[in-house]
């Protein structure tokens, strides 16, 4: 970040942060220092602790389903185009719209419980994994396709040994992002469908002004979806090699 021409350290932000926090213009906005001692002190707390393992429950699984079933049904699409042209208007529809909106609907279904919110979870996320693995899919080489069939390859050796090797970079693209789009779907879960997990911290300190305890907690949360992005980011670079040889 520039400021009249001059670079500023990378964690300039942070401590314009503490300084806008410190002079108190805002209740709303408490010195940064003051959230990470709130964290320190509500960290160890069993209400804490039982809300991270409810979120954390949620959020993997709704996660792991949105990625064994978005990954397959990606890689389908683009090997077929009759099911491609079946599905991608539907991807692209529930991609664009505000999820959110289906919440109510959800709850009609499945009731107000964690099943709800592990779906909503799913459903934010699955999506861009679907666009993501057919495009992974469409970038190969058709060669590598017409080899294996020459060869007597079958659909189930063409699909593990071929589609589902040379389309990691896009795959593990739309997972990173699958993975973030988690993070807003099981957030607004527990806030709409059932106040349980960070829903209900983020609903009682929010309503009792507890900011310094609303913004530990939202630290936490950002913390854990920069964490896993980095990390599948990382995997990404690592399999970019395969992009160049398809």
């Amino acid at each position: 970040m520039k400021l009249f021409g001059y670079q500023l350290p990378a964690m300039s932000s942070l401590i314009l942060w503490e300084i806008v926090g410190q002079l108190e213009f805002t209740f709303f906005l408490p010195p940064l220092s003051a959230k990470f001692v709130t964290l320190i002190e509500i960290s160890t707390t069993s209400v804490f602790l039982q809300a991270l393992a409810v979120t954390r429950y949620a959020f993997f699984v709704g996660t792991f389903s949105a990625i064994v079933i978005g990954i397959p049904v990606g890689i389908l699409m683009g090997k077929s185009r009759l099911l491609d042209e079946l599905l991608l208007p539907w991807v692209n529809m529930f991609l664009s719209a505000p999820l959110t909106a289906l919440v109510p609907v959800l709850m009609v279904l499945f009731g107000f419980g964690m099943k709800s919110i592990i779906i909503t979870t799913t459903l934010f996320a699955i999506w861009i994994i679907v666009l993501n693995s057919r495009a992974g899919v469409m970038q190969i080489n058709r060669s590598l396709i017409e080899m294996a069939r020459s060869f007597g390859a079958s659909p189930k050796d063409a699909f593990f040994k071929i589609y589902l090797w040379a389309a990691p970079p896009e795959i593990l693209g739309g997972v990173r992002i699958g993975f973030i789009r988690a993070v807003n779907g099981v957030i607004i879960g527990q806030l709409l469908i059932s106040i349980v997990g960070f829903g209900a911290l983020f609903e009682l300190y929010s309503s009792n002004f507890l900011m310094k305890h609303f913004w530990a907690v939202l630290i936490v949360l950002f913390a854990i979806a920069f964490t896993i992005a980095e990390f599948l980011a990382h995997l990404e670079r690592r399999v970019d090699y395969y992009a160049a040889r398809r």
